[in-house]
């Protein structure tokens, strides 16, 4: 069973002020689809903490890492930032997938700024903090992710 990780990336959801709505739809997910996974860590907006967070996932193993939140435009938005720090290649035609089917749904879509790229052995995504945005964007990441984590194997293509 493949390891993942979901990281929430939230100051009020980290103070304890909003319960974290968006982590578990993505855990859930994954679980549903197959993945080890446990529960969303939380952590405060800010590129050192995601990059920290990401890295401790990358370190206990996990082939897939899904952040939810911080993609906007807001000045504490950092998670592409962070996640630019420990990502080796980026994957844009994730990225863009999930910003198309956003601004389907809403205009806000459009000012996601999130990332997806191959870290070693894993592939991170960053996804909206919105419920409805990780509801969204899951079946985009889970569309590849078997694939991407047998290509980074060595596994031939299919």
């Amino acid at each position: 069973m493949l390891r993942s990780a979901v990281i929430t990336v939230s100051d009020r959801s980290a103070a304890g002020v909003r319960p974290d709505a968006a982590g578990p739809v993505a855990v859930a997910t994954l679980r549903d689809a197959g993945f080890d996974c446990e529960d969303a860590t939380v952590v405060p907006d800010g590129a050192d903490s995601v990059e920290a967070a990401l890295q401790e996932a990358l370190a206990a193993g996990a082939a897939i890492v899904v952040t939810t939140g911080g993609t906007g435009i807001a000045p504490r938005d950092e998670t592409p930032e962070g996640t630019a720090r420990v990502i080796d290649r980026a994957v844009p035609g994730i990225a863009e997938e999930l910003r198309r089917i956003g601004a389907a749904e809403t205009p806000g879509g459009m000012l996601s700024r999130g990332l997806a790229g191959i870290a070693g052995q894993a592939l991170v995504v960053n996804l909206p903090g919105s419920p409805r945005a990780v509801a969204s964007g899951m079946p985009v990441i889970l569309s590849v992710a078997r694939h991407v984590v047998g290509q980074l194997a060595g596994e031939d293509h299919r």
